[in-house]
């Protein structure tokens, strides 16, 4: 099994910067892809951004590209979410997730954190 806990979120002002943290431990050698995804109240969770597990690899959603920075350091099996110019439809619940393949189908990830909330207020 592979444990996920994410840390970091907050309240923070539109045009302001957030970093979420997602350290992963157990068996972190079937992870090949690390992910963060979101959910707003009523709303569907949505893929956000993800990185291989080599850092070499990564991917956005239209709605944070040029926002948002993915990051990972291996050695501390931990992975970054860096928000910059922030909005206030970025508010939701952050979730990271684990996955054994390339994917953005969340109905693929085997595992999941707890969830940290973010606001953004105007």
């Amino acid at each position: 099994q592979v444990q996920l806990v994410e840390s970091g979120g907050g309240l923070v002002q539109a045009g302001g910067s957030l970093t979420l943290s997602c350290a992963a431990s157990g068996r972190t050698g079937v992870i090949y892809l690390m992910a963060w995804f979101r959910q707003a109240p009523g709303t569907e969770r949505e893929f956000v951004a993800r990185i291989n597990w080599n850092g070499d690899n990564t991917d956005y959603a239209a709605s944070v590209k040029g926002r948002f920075t993915i990051t990972n350091e291996y050695a501390k099996n931990t992975a970054y979410l860096q928000m910059n110019s922030l909005k206030p439809e970025d508010t939701a619940v952050y979730y990271c997730a684990a996955s054994r393949i390339w994917t953005t189908d969340r109905n693929a990830y085997n595992y999941w954190g707890q969830g940290t909330q973010v606001t953004v207020s105007s």
